[in-house]
Order: C-alpha cells, then sequence, then structure tokens
C-alpha cells in the first residue's frame, strides 16, 4: 500500500503516478477504486493479488461515481469522464489508450445481459 496524492493505494504500486508492477508505461497513471471492498488499486490483476474475492463491477446506474484517480495530479473521475476522454480533465494527462479493453473487467457493460449481472454480484 501507498499513499498516493492523499489516497491509500493498494497493491504492488511502483511509483507516485500509481503504476503498478503489471502495468508500469507512461501512460499507465491511474487508480480504479474498486466498489467491492471500496479500496483503489491500479488494475484488476494488483485486486486479485491482494484480496480473496472476485472484483465487483461498477453498475451503470453508478458511472456518476468518482471512482478513478489520476496519478499525475490526484483528480477523480467519473467512470462518464474516464471512459469518455483519453485524459485527465484537470491536468490533460494521457491514459493508456489499452485499458479500454479491461472495461468490461471493471465496468458494467451496456449488452451484458441479466444472468451476466447476476454472476458478478
Amino acid at each position: 500500500m501507498k499513499t498516493i496524492h492523499n489516497v491509500k493505494i493498494f497493491g504492488p504500486v511502483l511509483d507516485e503516478q500509481t503504476r503498478c508492477t503489471h502495468y508500469h508505461s507512461p501512460t499507465d497513471i491511474i487508480a480504479i477504486l474498486f466498489p467491492c471492498c471500496q479500496r483503489f488499486y491500479p488494475c484488476y490483476k494488483c485486486h486479485e493479488e491482494e484480496t480473496n474475492h472476485a472484483p465487483v463491477k461498477w453498475k451503470e446506474s453508478q458511472f456518476n461515481t468518482e471512482a478513478i484517480l489520476c496519478g499525475q495530479c490526484g483528480a477523480k473521475l467519473t467512470i462518464h469522464e474516464y471512459m469518455k476522454n483519453g485524459a485527465c480533465l484537470t491536468c490533460k494527462a494521457s491514459f493508456n489508450p489499452g485499458c479500454k479493453h479491461h472495461y468490461p473487467i471493471y465496468f458494467e457493460q451496456p449488452t451484458e445481459s441479466a444472468e451476466e449481472k447476476r454472476r458478478t454480484l
């Protein structure tokens, strides 16, 4: 655990911008608040390593929650803001565009069936 911008970040964090042992490119500078444990982690792999439970996805109705921490400046973004922008709205630091491939791990997808949603609860 490391405190970055006055927020506790859990997992194997490498630097003061939330990069971790799994993802550490120049644009890997966010941490995500996991709704299941109310802790920020740099990525789902960090969460898997440090907890004894499966991650819970953010529900679409919760996308206005400030659940993304910019590792560059410490600003918190809502899930909507994060998903619609490729950069921090405050400091303009670019985020890794490849992270969108992991959205289904973190965020409920509009096309998910009711059965898929039940499995994530």
